[in-house]
């Protein structure tokens, strides 16, 4: 059995290193896939530079360049992760040790935020919290998914946004995906930068108007921090 990991790229060149580094070192014979959406910085040069890393490219969009890794992807199990998050260091032989067990199809990991703010802790808590509620997976908990299941779904949506959240709409209409115990950390930096508070109320309105079937308010939010 073998996980191929998969993470979207654009201009990411300050946080790839850490995420590739830590990546390398997991456990087995994880395959390891850039997709580059058009990066104008070193990122394309930081992903060569790693002896396994298989750098593709894509046209521009994180579902598009999720999907376009997946449909290289030699793995029995996806695992989709964002290029600003770092992944427990057993995350590889928790995932393929799921493999006998054919119920379970899916999962994620728990998440928090680098650092201790309250508000991003809360955040965080509200991710796993919804996971438990729905089994919907935010993009930034790790998804992964046995590639056959991911290819019967049709992959991830193409939308600009909230491609993570519609593909677990989906997901669960199959299975209902697992929470493993291990935690990722994702990089705080945009809520830090664009302020902690108003990303909180861009989020929630973004989840409000998706609920509701409305056009999507606080789209600000998914600016580009880098």
């Amino acid at each position: 059995m073998k996980l191929s990991i998969i993470i979207p790229v654009l201009n990411e060149a300050k946080a790839l290193p850490a995420t590739l580094d830590c990546v390398e070192r997991l456990a087995g014979q994880s395959e390891l896939i850039v997709v580059d959406g058009g990066s104008t910085d070193a990122s394309k040069k930081i992903a060569a530079a790693v002896s396994r890393v298989r750098l593709i490219s894509a046209d521009r969009g994180r579902a598009r360049q999720m999907n376009a890794g997946a449909d290289v992807a030699c793995g029995d199990w996806l695992l989709f992760l964002h290029a600003d998050s770092l992944l427990p260091e057993d995350a590889a032989d928790e995932i393929l040790a799921l493999d006998a067990n054919s119920s379970v199809q899916a999962g994620c990991f728990r998440h928090r935020f680098s650092g201790n703010n309250f508000l991003l802790s809360l955040i965080s808590r509200l991710h796993n919290w919804r996971f438990s509620r729905g089994g919907i997976i935010y993009g930034d908990q790790a998804l992964f998914v046995r590639r056959d299941l991911f290819r019967k779904i049709g992959g991830y949506p193409q939308v600009s946004i909230l491609e993570d959240v519609q593909f677990s709409e989906q997901l669960v209409k199959t299975t209902r995906p697992i929470m493993l115990d291990q935690t990722v950390v994702t990089d705080s930096r945009k809520f830090i930068q664009r302020g902690v508070f108003r990303c909180f109320l861009e989020i929630a309105l973004i989840l409000i108007c998706h609920e509701l079937r409305l056009p999507i308010k606080g789209q600000g939010f998914f600016s580009a921090v880098r």
